[in-house]
């Protein structure tokens, strides 16, 4: 996180190793939230789990995706030659706690987002527009159909 911004995590994440438990994992996690007249909501949730397994479909997915993501290259209308992406993949942040992203490039922390980038990467690979779910067509008299 940048300190000169002020940006700062909203959350704590503590790992400690019990060895009594090797390969699994316990973990509790409380999210409050607020509704009604400004009052709280609390789910506590316990999970228990063997992380290697856990982390293995991960690793594949990631070593997938930064093999597809290699192979791309891209051309637009302005440009003689094919380009590649940048080398660090933030495109793959959907699978990390903490993505890194390339000089300038704002970080995005949002399941829900980083999971559209992908999705929308992937619609530009085969020539499709990105989603973006705003369905102005059906809301404003705008001919958006192109």
């Amino acid at each position: 996180y940048d300190n000169e911004s002020g940006e700062h995590p909203d959350h704590v994440v503590v790992i400690k190793y019990v060895p009594a438990v090797a390969d699994s994992k316990r973990a509790m996690d409380e999210y409050t939230s607020k509704i009604f007249l400004n009052g709280d909501n609390t789910i506590v949730v316990h999970n228990t789990c063997e992380d290697s397994l856990l982390a293995a479909p991960l690793i594949i997915d990631l070593v997938i995706l930064a093999e597809m993501f290699e192979r791309i290259d891209y051309q637009t209308g302005d440009m003689q030659d094919f380009e590649s992406f940048f080398c660090v993949l933030s495109q793959l942040g959907f699978l990390l706690k903490a993505p890194l992203t390339n000089k300038d490039e704002p970080v995005v922390n949002a399941l829900f987002k980083q999971r559209a980038l992908l999705e929308n990467m992937f619609r530009a690979c085969v020539g499709l527009p990105p989603q973006n779910h705003l369905a102005l067509q059906h809301k404003t008299n705008l001919n958006l159909t192109a």
